[in-house]
């Protein structure tokens, strides 16, 4: 049956709250913000048609508490949430307690999110759907000898992984086995005290990985349909920085077999809604299954710009009721697409957060610039939140024009008040490894070197500016000689670029 959506509370905060507000205000449904004490006066409050306090600045106390955020539903009478991604996205008790309380929840039903959130037990789900797996263990480890045998028939290096996590956290690589105890142990804790679950499983740890995913949609009467697929390899501590789509280095072959078994995992698991399934590509072009994200993924902008599908609206029609609106065969790439996340980190110091009150915030515009922010001037960055301020997107009618459409923005965007990672992002676009689309997940412990490369790109920057202003200076005295070069009014046009290009290379 569709019942159509009202009102929409967004229990998410940042770039990724004002997202799904836009859409809902595109289709005419009123929205609610939630928001901490640090977050009164932030972008996402002001933007909502109703906000509503939810508790103090620590997420633990406030956008994590699953009573105050259906509080604030009833009490606005938001007849739907969305939750955007991370905090209680992929929460199965969560969208439980909606459904209980007659909420819908726009996400995955809570059956799906449990399932594929216990990573082994995904993996047996897998395994019986005969989706390719990593050679290692389908159940979580009993002990510390089981463990030790099978990696020892595997082969080392292995990676330990938290049966409930995600995210890095609880994963250690182990290359020798005298370091193999010590490995599981390491990784056993920090999974408890990440997810008070402290199984870990083990597998092969792939040489030269590439982390692709596939872009999944499925409504409530077993029809799935995927939006191609997305390059998330360069990462650091485990988490994306910049990702592309579709796959630059995919055959149509391999994306017909990856794409087919995304789409076998939604349906083996009941899924409903937006999600991703996570494959990694070892050397050779063999793709294992890693995991599935029961939520609409930070990257997903870059599916909507060579898909033009707005994803957002999609998951809203699916949780009214409504069947989806196109047939695999409806959907097709166009162009290529780029994000860069920008983020409060500094990649000179190992990517540290930075805070700060934002002095200058400039977004860049232009054709093919897609920028999704959370911030303006005059804000403060927290510690108490992620480090993503903007997701910075580009697109192009090929992946050339949306590196140099990318390498642009970059140049025009503006941030003072905190460290970002925006000098970093110049780095990857400029690296030839890039460029030819051959890089992997080690891209920054290969061939980043922190401050050391950014210094370099400065240097190299300021030799420009140097001889650009030369020739520049050679122009106006030219000019003063023969007439050319001076505006009507007196003022140098060629000595104005100069100050144009020294504060945008700035």
């Amino acid at each position: 049956m569709i019942t159509p959506i009202r009102k929409v509370l967004v229990a998410n905060r940042g770039e990724i709250a004002i997202r799904v507000m836009r859409t809902c205000r595109d289709m005419g449904i009123a929205t609610v913000a939630v928001y901490s004490e640090a977050d009164a006066l932030a972008p996402h409050v002001q933007y909502a048609d109703e906000s509503i306090l939810i508790g103090p600045a620590p997420s633990n106390q406030s956008y994590l508490v699953v009573d105050r955020i259906i509080e604030a539903a009833k009490k606005t009478g938001a007849d739907a949430i969305h939750p955007g991604y991370g905090f209680l996205s992929e929460n199965a008790g969560f969208s439980k307690r909606c459904q209980d309380e007659g909420i819908r929840f726009i996400g995955p039903p809570p059956s799906s999110i449990e399932m594929m959130g216990d990573k082994t037990r995904a993996r047996e789900l897998m395994e019986a759907a005969q989706v390719p797996l990593p050679p290692g263990t389908t159940t979580a480890l009993n002990d510390i000898e089981e463990a030790r045998q099978i990696a020892d028939r595997i082969g080392y290096p292995v990676l330990v992984k938290a049966a409930a996590g995600g995210g890095g956290k609880g994963m250690r690589i182990i290359h020798d086995p005298s370091d193999f105890e010590s490995g599981i142990r390491q990784a056993k804790s920090e999974a408890l005290n990440a997810f008070s679950d402290d199984r870990v499983y083990v597998e092969k740890y792939l040489e030269m990985p590439r982390h692709v995913e596939v872009q999944v949609m499925a409504d409530q009467y077993g029809n799935v349909v995927h939006f191609y697929d997305r390059e998330c390899s360069i990462q650091r501590r485990h988490q994306k920085v910049v990702e592309e789509a579709p796959c630059a280095f995919i055959t149509d072959e391999l994306r017909q077999k990856m794409t087919a078994a995304a789409v076998t995992a939604a349906k083996e698991c009941g899924y409903v809604g937006a999600g991703t399934v996570e494959f990694l590509v070892d050397k050779d072009h063999n793709f294992y299954f890693l995991e599935m994200n029961t939520r609409l993924q930070v990257e997903h902008p870059i599916t909507e710009l060579i898909t033009g599908v707005d994803l957002v609206e999609l998951m809203i029609r699916v949780a009214e009721g409504h069947p989806l609106p196109m047939k695999q065969e409806d959907i097709h790439i166009k162009g290529h697409a780029i994000e860069c996340r920008v983020c409060a980190e500094d990649p000179a110091e190992n990517f540290l957060p930075s805070v700060g009150v934002l002095t200058r915030h400039r977004v860049p515009t232009g054709p093919g610039v897609r920028v999704d922010s959370g911030v303006e001037e005059g804000q403060e960055v927290s510690i108490n939140y992620d480090p993503l301020l903007t997701k910075l997107c580009t697109y192009g009618k090929d992946r050339s024009q949306a590196i140099d459409r990318m390498k642009r923005a970059l140049d025009e965007y503006h941030i003072e008040g905190c460290r970002t990672t925006i000098p970093f992002c110049h780095f990857v676009m400029e690296h030839p490894r890039f460029i030819q689309a051959h890089y992997d997940t080690h891209f920054i412990k290969d061939f980043f070197n922190g401050a050391q490369d950014l210094n370099r790109m400065d240097e190299s920057n300021g030799h420009e500016i140097a001889a650009l202003a030369a020739a520049l200076l050679y122009q106006t005295r030219n000019g003063m000689a023969t007439g050319n070069g001076v505006q009507s009014n007196g003022v140098d046009a060629s000595s104005e670029r100069t100050t144009w290009w020294m504060k945008r290379r700035n």
